[in-house]
């Protein structure tokens, strides 16, 4: 079996100093984060902007400060999001890719989000993909419904898209796939061939997937944008915390971990320069 790959997903949009009183926000807090979840274990860190206030942003400046800072910090590669935040246009969530990163999400569908709803339009997403395909951005393809991966393999039928496919199970969200064992079983059945694939596990069932992903080859995201507990009325110290556990778990299955640069050979990434 091959190395598990650590996705932290550090901040989230959602997600207040309130909820989780160490919530990375500025560059140099996220940056700091990224290197703890680093030493943790984590491959990949998946950003998303904040202003100093809390307030989410696809600022392309913020990201940029925010890559560079992790850049200065460690070898992770940094994955920024495109899902920005609920009620951002397309245009606003896409600056980030500009900025070259190594890896960037595509959410695969509309979906909806609690009491809001995440809109993601079929020429949007389109504009997504070939933007990033262009610029030497790696996909993970973001999955929060059973239509989505639907989505994924008639892309992949038509061209749109081309292998090798890194896929991310996002179960659990109010609105969308339950973040159940027998969602995460449909949901892998139904990838491609040769997919590689994660799971992020949205609040309780953050542990119990990642477990599932461990021994089935998969591979994990926790962090506080997923869920801000280490368990049930214990709110987690840190993402590396959460890091930390997963890698502890995984290795007492004998699931060695992998570095940044064995998660990008898993990957199908070029070595970073």
């Amino acid at each position: 079996m091959e190395k598990l790959i650590i996705t932290a997903a550090l901040t989230g949009a959602e997600v207040t100093r309130e909820q989780q009183p160490n919530l990375p926000i500025t560059p140099d807090e996220i940056a700091d984060a990224a290197f703890e979840c680093a030493k943790a274990g984590a491959s990949i860190v998946h950003v998303h902007g904040r202003y100093d206030d809390g307030t989410p942003t696809q600022d392309k400046e913020v990201y940029r400060q925010i890559i560079n800072k992790v850049r200065e910090r460690c070898d992770v590669i940094v994955q920024v999001s495109t899902g920005g935040a609920v009620g951002m246009t397309a245009q606003e969530r896409l600056a980030p890719v500009t900025l070259k990163p190594e890896m960037a999400t595509l959410s695969m569908g509309s979906v909806n989000f609690g009491n809001d709803v995440f809109m993601n339009h079929p020429d949007d997403m389109d504009i997504f993909a070939t933007t990033m395909k262009d610029l030497g951005v790696k996909i993970e393809y973001e999955v929060f419904d059973t239509g989505m991966i639907t989505t994924v393999n008639r892309w992949l039928k038509k061209g749109l898209i081309s292998a090798p496919l890194h896929v991310d199970f996002v179960l659990g969200i109010p609105g969308a796939m339950a973040g159940t064992p027998e969602a995460l079983m449909y949901m892998r059945s139904q990838l491609p061939a040769e997919a590689s694939w994660t799971v992020a596990g949205i609040g309780a069932a953050q542990l119990p997937l990642a477990t599932m992903a461990i021994i089935l080859g998969g591979h994990v995201r926790v962090g506080f944008e997923d869920n801000v507990y280490y368990r049930k009325g214990e709110l987690a110290t840190s993402n590396a915390q959460l890091v930390e556990r997963v890698a502890r778990i995984s290795r007492e299955h004998d699931r060695a971990v992998a570095t940044p640069d064995e998660a990008r050979k898993i990957l199908g990434m070029p070595a970073r320069h």
